[in-house]
């Protein structure tokens, strides 16, 4: 399919390994459901973990979707068993606040919105808010109140697009 690597900014910066193999073994089930899986979360519990899958489509997902992609890739989690503990399966579309996960959308989504939570902090700041000017190298660039400001990709704990209803 070539959609390249993704990437999980949401706590805690690039993928674990269980969050690239679960991608490897997810990313082609939710493909043959007609959607994109845009990335994982997975937040380890002993008692009761989280696996969120974040999926897309042109025109956009629905509930319909989500159940769908979820009952099939429940299946596959069943037969696969990856995770060996209790664990909740979500399957969401990204919403309007809509979590980044992959590096090529820093320049897919190039004059939007975007948050950004740092870590470590980044001239003191962990939050930063802006428009997104895309990528450049490895640096994320946003104009924040007329400046531009370089974020290194490393330092991107978190990073949301706030997209118009």
């Amino acid at each position: 399919m070539g959609l390249g690597p993704i990437f999980c900014f949401c706590g805690g910066g690039p993928m674990s390994s269980i969050e690239k193999n679960l991608t490897q073994l997810l990313e082609p089930a939710v493909a043959a459901m007609g959607c994109e899986l845009l990335g994982i979360e997975y937040r380890g519990n002993p008692k009761n973990a989280l696996l969120r899958l974040y999926i897309d489509k042109p025109g956009g997902v629905d509930l319909d979707d989500c159940t769908r992609v979820s009952h099939h890739v429940s299946g596959v989690l069943d037969v696969e068993d990856p995770i060996s503990t209790r664990y909740t399966l979500e399957v969401s579309s990204p919403g309007l606040d809509r979590p980044i996960f992959k590096v090529a959308d820093y320049d897919r989504f190039a004059g939007e919105k975007i948050r950004l939570r740092l870590q470590p902090p980044l001239d003191g700041r962990r939050r930063l808010a802006g428009v997104l000017r895309g990528l450049r190298g490895d640096q994320v660039v946003i104009e924040e109140n007329g400046v531009e400001i370089n974020v290194p990709l490393s330092q991107i704990d978190k990073a949301n697009l706030e997209l118009e209803a």
